[in-house]
């Protein structure tokens, strides 16, 4: 275990504690939300805002990009909304911190409003759908997933830009108590709509979409932990998923093959690891792109980084004075990856004075691409940026 050193930049600017955190534009953007549903975009060549809004009347839950022109929020006014916030957007937002005034400022375009549950403290999961949701002039169709409106104990999961719900009341014949979800990922597996869910009994439970039916069945179960699970997260290929609890475990759980099906009578599979960190209250568990890492936020300060195969603890990252609620890491990018949208922001925002002060911003937004960066928000309102591995 390695103790690291002083964070790379520390963002100040809210007035409350840090409830959210995403990169998107190829690491040239973090979105930051708070308590008091403030959302603010930093660019992170510049490391200043480029766009301050109150996203939400209440505390802000999660929040995501779509397709790197929009920004996606939850929040505790029991609303999703999409914004509009594309690279050109930026020069007509206000970019005052919400530290220094909470006088209204100018929105993004709203695109998208749902009406959801939040009454859970669950924020939203987002995932593109794979076939057949959009034409190639806009942006690709998204499944979101929620706590059911109707019975929250189960989950309901919409479409846009529809705004359908396309299906209600996921869990409901689980045939055992689970509590509420607490934490939620939606993703396609091998082409089948899937959820991974985390519940207030301590249980992480697998749903699968039978297409043809249109039904969900129950792909795995296994209730590793003795408190809600707090957070969540999976590889990119959906082969494992990882989850943290308000006790001091973190499980892995491997996904079972396509033709297993777990009965809904509350039988439980052993996680494939289990570690006891002996901290108890580790949230936000994010899992980076590559799968090597992962890291949470503890209620005791602290951000610990772990590794993805042995989940050992390899870096513990102390900075902050009081509790952390939310990290995030930047995108690890191969040579191929690139973003139409992201190399227009990186245009419209350099000064082209002369070619060397081009160059130099071409470098820094170079440099952000390829960084190892760990976002931390914590509840004194401040965003710590560190380098790990």
């Amino acid at each position: 275990m390695q103790l690291a050193q002083q964070p790379v930049y520390v963002m100040r600017g809210h007035a409350a504690p840090i409830h959210a955190l995403h990169f998107y534009r190829s690491n040239s953007r973090l979105v930051s939300a708070d308590a008091d549903g403030w959302a603010v975009v930093w660019n992170l060549t510049t490391r200043r805002p480029v766009a301050v809004w109150r996203a939400h009347n209440g505390a802000v839950l999660g929040v995501s990009d779509w397709d790197d022109c929009s920004i996606v929020t939850h929040g505790r006014d029991n609303k999703i909304y999409v914004w509009q916030l594309r690279p050109g957007d930026e020069a007509g937002l206000d970019t005052e911190l919400p530290a220094a005034s909470q006088s209204d400022r100018r929105h993004p375009w709203l695109l998208h409003s749902l009406e959801v549950n939040a009454l859970n403290f669950c924020a939203f999961t987002m995932c593109y759908e794979t076939h057949g949701g959009s034409d190639n002039t806009g942006p690709r169709a998204v499944m979101i997933a929620v706590p059911s409106s109707r019975d929250p104990n189960t989950i309901d999961v919409y479409h846009l830009p529809s705004g359908n719900r396309r299906h209600v009341a996921i869990g409901s014949g689980l045939g055992f108590k689970t509590g509420m979800p607490m934490a939620l990922k939606l993703l396609y597996m091998d082409s089948c709509l899937s959820l991974i869910a985390g519940f207030e009994s301590g249980h992480a439970v697998v749903f699968r979409l039978d297409t043809s039916a249109q039904a969900w069945s129950t792909i795995y179960c296994s209730k590793p932990h003795t408190q809600p699970v707090l957070s969540l997260d999976c590889t990119l290929d959906g082969s494992s998923f990882y989850t943290s609890s308000a006790d001091s475990i973190i499980a892995k759980h491997q996904m079972p093959p396509d033709d297993t099906s777990t009965a809904s009578s509350g039988s439980a599979s052993p996680p494939s690891q289990v570690i006891n960190t002996h901290h108890a209250g580790q949230q936000g568990l994010v899992l980076r792109s590559d799968g090597k890492v992962f890291a949470t936020a503890g209620w005791d300060s602290r951000i610990r980084v772990y590794s993805g195969k042995s989940m050992k603890e390899v870096a513990v990252l102390k900075w902050h004075k009081e509790g952390c609620y939310t990290v995030a890491f930047a995108r690890i990018f191969d040579s191929a990856d690139t973003s139409c949208d992201s190399l227009a922001a990186a245009g419209n925002e350099v000064v082209q004075a002369n070619q060397g002060t081009l160059t130099v911003a071409q470098q820094r937004e170079d440099r952000n691409k390829k960084s190892h960066i760990l976002a931390a928000g914590s509840k004194d309102g401040r965003v710590s940026l560190w380098e790990v591995f």
